[in-house]
């Protein structure tokens, strides 16, 4: 019903249905055996019986198991980048590609950091228990940015058939939503939560009828999810009113953006580009300052946003990144350089694991001619 429509009928449906059973029941097995290791993780971290003088005491302040287990992954002696990392590989559901591919590293490196990670809580008997109260802090940042990669990861999938894995972003604002009510005066989780929202809201139009990507500049709006953006707004307002904004904060500004407007004509594209601007200063990252490049050329015309997207760095540490090709290919089509952005469709198609997103590309491709 989901995959013959779309690509039409096997040559043999009979072992069709046979081999995708088969891949079924075995993903089902799998999906048990972890939830067996995670049951047996949260186990051993279930406090001894109360005694009689303990038993009128407050209960645990983090009230979501998973939650607790992520604040217990992110351990302050592992570098942050490590400690997210392992905590996306061993409560998240994140295989080591999609992990990859979050810190714009290959395979292999990121391999490599798992097991350095791993070797140095072996090496240093670095203790597998909930922090206490005071020391959540010092831990809230990783948590964030592990909650904020598992629900990237659930908006636009790897490698999986559809483009978005429901249960992973569900999951994410779940999670961020618990954190926010635990820690109602952090604007950066306050900001999360609302950036999350105000993203999800699009699900439904980012795909059409047959499960083509759909861009934002072409989404039906009136898909959007009111209640996920209105929810979003209210806690981004909350947020602000906290302080100085965060990068959380900065973000869900810029999704507030799109989500105030009715299309993209009426979409503030300075705004934007002055937010991604802030944002790049309190977070410098190439993907940031790529963003920022988007949203110039929208404003300012393609070609000004092609000419902030060469630079140097940016075109260096972004080369093997599947969205800067796809993002460079559709700025050079806007600009008329057909040939130019053949060549970058061609690089992006080259990157791209996701079938959703190169039939979208070859697509893109093959319009120019």
């Amino acid at each position: 019903m989901q995959v013959w429509p779309e690509r039409g009928i096997p040559d043999n449906p009979g072992a069709w249905i046979t081999t995708t059973a088969r891949n079924k029941a075995i993903d089902r097995l799998r999906r048990e055996r972890r939830g067996t290791e995670k049951l047996e993780e949260l186990q051993a971290l279930e406090p001894p019986p109360a005694t009689e003088d303990e038993k009128g005491e407050e209960p645990p302040v983090i009230p979501d198991d998973r939650l607790r287990l992520i604040f217990t992954c992110c351990h302050p002696a592992l570098a942050p980048e490590a400690r997210v990392a392992l905590t996306l590989r061993t409560l998240g559901g994140l295989a080591t590609p999609e992990i990859a591919r979050a810190f714009l590293v290959s395979e292999p490196a990121m391999a490599q950091r798992l097991v350095r990670a791993k070797r140095k809580i072996k090496a240093a008997n670095i203790p597998y228990e909930v922090p206490a109260d005071p020391d959540l802090p010092d831990r809230l940042q990783s948590v964030l940015a592990a909650l904020y990669l598992i629900f990237n990861e659930g908006y636009l999938a790897t490698s999986d058939q559809a483009l978005v894995r429901r249960e992973l972003a569900g999951e994410a604002i779940r999670l961020g939503g618990t954190l926010a009510r635990l820690m109602p005066d952090e604007p950066e989780a306050l900001g999360l939560v609302a950036l999350m929202l105000l993203q999800d809201s699009r699900r439904e139009a980012r795909v059409d009828a047959e499960g083509e990507l759909v861009l934002l500049e072409e989404q039906d709006r009136s898909l959007w999810d009111r209640r996920e953006i209105d929810t979003g707004l209210g806690l981004l307002e909350r947020a602000l009113r906290l302080g100085p904004p965060g990068p959380y904060v900065l973000q869900a500004a810029i999704a507030a953006e799109h989500a105030r407007s009715d299309s993209p004509a009426e979409t503030d594209w300075s705004r934007i580009a002055s937010l991604y601007g802030l944002l790049a200063r309190a977070q410098p990252s190439p993907v940031i300052e790529l963003n920022r490049a988007a949203a110039v050329a929208m404003a300012e015309g393609p070609e000004r946003g092609l000419e902030l997207m060469d630079d140097a760095e940016i075109a260096t540490r972004l080369a093997d990144y599947q969205p800067f090709w796809s993002a460079r290919g559709d700025l050079l089509r806007r600009a008329g350089r057909s040939d130019e952005a053949g060549a970058a469709y061609a690089r992006a198609l080259e990157l791209t694991t996701n079938p959703v997103e190169r039939r979208f590309l070859e697509r893109r491709r093959s319009e120019l001619g």
